[in-house]
């Protein structure tokens, strides 16, 4: 999220014109006689409630009687600047587009998968039965899905881990419902790592190679395996996934890898779509099976006024650790024969990451798995020498499980974690014993190892990677600080799972704020609530640096303001 602003408790702030008195109740510091005003246009800094990430819509609302330049306060200093000092104020100034960035960003979530998966949400379905009654109705109530037979049913969200059958849902389920057969589905689980799809989505997709590398295909007793969106459907995910950003106070997010249509979409669509203040877009997922594209497409940088950049490429290293295509060093707990599996030969990460890097990308490399992120360090360790780290900016996405020895040298690389609250919070209500199954006690106590991460001189950034998750950025705030789930809940009692790993609030604060706008190389204009930055933020209900950790939930986004403007709520 982006630096933090808080209007707490009743002291909500209040809009006022700079050049008008202020009242009793909006008190401005820093500001100067109007006789002796410096030539500077800012004359006041603001103070507001702030805790984004990242996106936003332009449905912007018409012209309203506030001014281009205006004040917002709270009675306290409870604008939390970010800076390198960790400072607070009590006012900010916006003039028109600028003056301080406030809000949060999200350093890792998928905007247009996001809103592919809200159009059928299949998380809280209990059942493969239930999760296909839910899919039978959303076709029954959904004109346009219902009259057209060959229109792509896609949705997500479902976990087969909380299911009370063993082992994978097939197409046999969904074929089995009279409504749904002979429709392409296409529904991805909840850790986006597997795709439950329709005979009639196999059929339009065939042929299917035998195998698949760094993954598996389901085929049933006979052999057989158990679909493109069109302009229209990207559009409407992507208004999904904005509305519900803006409601939680996102301000800038960093789209964890664009196929070339969605990137395409993108670009099309941003001046009359977006009023992003920076999406981070990764250009595309490297295809070890597709010739070298580095030096050929060049990053953009800064595109749209500002608003639009695709300066990285997406590598993944594994999978993920629930469907058991994460990497690690020894076999899975529940599964002795397997230790996971990487998805891409260790001899094409030391081609092509040092060749990206040479011509100017930031390399994203998703690695889950204790030996998948060794693999990953190793290549990096040789790809950097000579390279100037803090220009190239290298991410180890997720960095979920990682021994000791290679916290340390993570440090010492300055490769950035990127770290996924959102997906930790769920991991503490839903999957904290079944991480304990599948890696055992005590490999166990190197997943989510935040402060250790910290503690070893990582740079790290944090996101939700939704959908896997909730995108609200409360939520990964809370969980980071008191390693408890939503409802208070650990499975190592009141002090949370694994307590010694908790992050300070100040640490949370500024890995959504300040350290994504680093791993975005958006440091200068966003991230920290400094003049000429963007007036970017999110005014909140609650001073969540002080209050309860147990109220923190319980906070609410008053409004969200991009470029000085609000674009949900109001000020």
């Amino acid at each position: 999220m982006g630096p933090t602003g808080i209007s707490a408790g009743e002291d909500e702030g209040c809009a006022q014109d700079k050049d008008k008195v202020p009242s009793a109740d909006c008190p401005i510091v820093g500001s100067t006689p109007s006789d002796k005003r410096p030539s500077s246009r800012w004359s006041l800094i603001i103070a507001v409630a702030s805790i984004a990430l990242a996106c936003l819509f332009t449905a912007r609302r018409a012209a309203s009687t506030r001014p281009d330049t205006y004040a917002i306060c709270s009675k306290q200093d409870k604008v939390y600047i970010v800076d390198a000092e960790n400072s607070q104020t009590q006012c900010i100034v916006v003039e028109g587009a600028y003056i301080a960035d406030i809000g949060s960003l999200d350093s890792h979530g998928h905007i247009l998968e996001y809103g592919a998966t809200q159009q059928l949400p299949l998380e809280s379905t209990k059942s493969i039965q239930d999760a296909v009654a839910r899919v039978r109705q959303y076709i029954l109530s959904t004109p346009d899905v219902y009259n057209n037979t060959s229109k792509v049913i896609t949705g997500g969200g479902w976990d087969h881990t909380v299911w009370p059958t063993a082992g994978w849902p097939t197409a046999a389920d969904l074929d089995a419902d009279s409504v749904i057969r002979g429709r392409p589905v296409v529904l991805q689980s909840k850790d986006c790592h597997a795709l439950w799809v329709s005979s009639k989505a196999i059929e339009v997709s065939l042929p299917f190679p035998e195998i698949v590398e760094g993954g598996v295909i389901v085929r049933d007793g006979v052999g057989k395996p158990t679909a493109r969106a069109t302009e229209s459907d990207l559009l409407r995910r992507f208004k999904v996934a904005i509305r519900d950003a803006l409601s939680y106070g996102l301000t800038s997010i960093h789209d964890a890898g664009l196929d070339p249509t969605s990137l395409a979409f993108f670009k099309r669509f941003l001046p009359s779509l977006l009023c992003f203040t920076s999406p981070h877009l990764w250009h595309d997922l490297f295809d070890e099976n597709k010739p070298y594209w580095g030096n050929t497409t060049h990053p953009i940088v800064g595109a749209g006024d500002g608003r639009l950049s695709a300066r990285s490429v997406k590598i993944f290293a594994d999978g993920a650790l629930r469907t058991g295509g994460s990497a690690l060093y020894e076999p899975y707990a529940d599964n002795p024969t397997t230790r996971g599996f990487m998805r891409i030969d260790t001899e094409v990460l030391y081609d092509v990451i040092p060749k990206f890097l040479q011509d100017g990308w930031q390399v994203n490399v998703h690695a889950i798995g204790d030996r998948a992120n060794g693999i990953v360090l190793d290549v990096f360790e040789a790809s950097l020498k000579g390279v100037n780290v803090t220009a190239s900016r290298p991410r180890l996405e997720h960095a979920q499980m990682m021994t000791k020895a290679d916290m340390v040298r993570l440090g010492k690389l300055g490769v950035i974690a990127s770290i996924d609250w959102s997906v930790f919070m769920f991991s503490l209500s839903n999957s904290v014993l079944f991480f304990d199954r599948f890696v055992g006690p005590e490999r166990v106590k190197s997943l989510y190892a935040f402060r250790s991460l910290v503690d070893s001189g990582a740079k790290i950034t944090l996101g939700s990677d939704f959908p896997v998750e909730s995108m609200n950025p409360l939520s990964g705030f809370y969980a980071a600080i008191t390693r408890k789930s939503a409802t208070g809940q650990s499975p190592h009692g009141p002090d949370g799972w694994f307590p010694e790993q908790r992050l300070t609030r100040q640490e949370a604060l500024r890995g959504m704020t300040i350290d994504p706008a680093y791993a975005s190389f958006t440091e200068t204009t966003l991230g920290s609530l400094e003049i000429g930055k963007r007036a970017d933020f999110t005014i909140l209900s609650q001073d969540i640096m002080t209050i309860p950790a147990e109220d923190i939930l319980a906070t609410k986004v008053h409004a969200t303001v991009i470029d000085g403007k609000p674009v949900y709520g109001s000020i």
